[in-house]
């Protein structure tokens, strides 16, 4: 059975009325779009994130779904959802892997780029390969 290839994108932005310098509070949110550019239907069942802020301090994550929802890709389909984080520094990065299941049971993880959180505004919100 031929495999799914999914992509991801990420477009992160820093949240100013989400943020308060002050109490070390800082808001953004980020859009991921997923997309099968393969010739197999897979669906999403899990995520784990990896939070890391300037300061070293590490958060991990993990769930069922993304926002409420199990997507099911079939080839040439995708699936776009937007949400956020809070970090203790006005930069951090986020990185991490998706889990999905084939139409044949098979499971695979497919890897989220590490891109930039900055509140900052020097990096533009920036994938890093």
């Amino acid at each position: 059975m031929s495999t799914p290839e999914i992509d991801v994108r990420v477009e992160p932005r820093y949240l100013p009325e989400e943020s308060d310098p002050l109490q070390e509070t800082y808001g953004f949110a980020y859009t991921i779009t997923l997309s099968n550019h393969g010739e197999a239907p897979a669906q999403l069942i899990s995520r784990h994130w990896i939070i890391l802020d300037a300061d070293g301090h590490r958060e991990e994550v993990r769930g069922l779904g993304v926002v409420g929802h199990q997507p099911l890709l079939k080839p040439g389909e995708g699936f776009e959802y937007t949400s956020g984080c809070r970090l203790r520094t006005p930069t951090g990065t986020m990185e991490g892997t998706y889990f999905f299941v084939k139409e044949d049971g098979a499971s695979f993880e497919v890897p989220i780029p590490r891109f930039t959180l900055d509140a900052t505004g020097q990096t533009g919100g920036r994938v890093l390969h």
